[in-house]
């Protein structure tokens, strides 16, 4: 696990920042779009870097395999989706020891976006080391309708919703159920923290840890 001073001793030694300052600055200020549509220009202003080289610092990121940008799914789109990608550190410790802490913010604003990114690190190994071919995406209409990520390859389309909560709300669903309206095609798991699982209007819900000793088969 790279925490923060491991991320900045690698980025000099590899020479790629001439101020370590102002990158340990974008990499608080990184760490709020965790799981979040990337706003490059209010992440600039959060740790006053210009636009360049914040450009240049989240490719230093994506060079060094410290962070992903996930790319929105729009294969056959039939809605208008947002543009951006979502952002995530590579991986859930990594995010959490760099993301500032304080009074102002609540819990899950750190525990969802490092589930997600647990569920995310997990699924990357288990394509890549398998060899199941995916391209990984998320998939987020223009009314903020989401799903968190969205699996496209030869084997088909696989859609994962995580959640946070120990039970299901109506309205989780929400976003895998509009997906499958544009893709009947596809698998759709919603992922909790509860301990039951059942099938609901084609959507597969399954417990967090259930999902991940069994990732490999959900996404075969």
């Amino acid at each position: 696990m790279l925490k923060p001073p491991c991320v900045l001793t690698k980025v000099l030694q590899e020479g790629l920042a001439r101020n370590l300052s102002a990158f340990s600055r974008f990499l608080e200020a990184a760490s709020f779009s965790q799981g979040a549509v990337l706003n490059m220009a209010a992440v600039g202003r959060d740790c006053s870097v210009a636009s360049k080289v914040m450009e240049d610092y989240f490719s230093i990121l994506e060079d060094l395999l410290i962070a992903i940008r996930l790319p929105v799914f729009t294969r056959r789109a039939k809605r208008r989706l947002v543009a951006h990608p979502k952002f995530y550190f590579f991986d859930a410790g990594t995010f959490q020891a760099i993301r500032p802490r304080g009074p102002l913010e609540a819990p899950e604003e750190i525990q969802g976006p490092a589930l997600e990114t647990l569920f995310l690190e997990q699924a990357r190994a288990v394509n890549d080391y398998k060899g199941l071919g995916y391209s990984l995406h998320y998939w987020r209409t223009a009314n903020g309708e989401e799903v968190n990520f969205v699996f496209y390859g030869e084997r088909g389309l696989r859609a994962f919703e995580v959640k946070r909560g120990h039970t299901v709300r109506a309205e989780d669903p929400k976003g895998l159920l509009l997906f499958k309206e544009d893709f009947p095609e596809t698998k759709a798991f919603l992922l909790y923290l509860g301990k039951r699982g059942w099938h609901e209007k084609g959507v597969d819900i399954v417990p967090f840890q259930e999902a991940m000793e069994r990732l490999e088969t959900l996404l075969r």
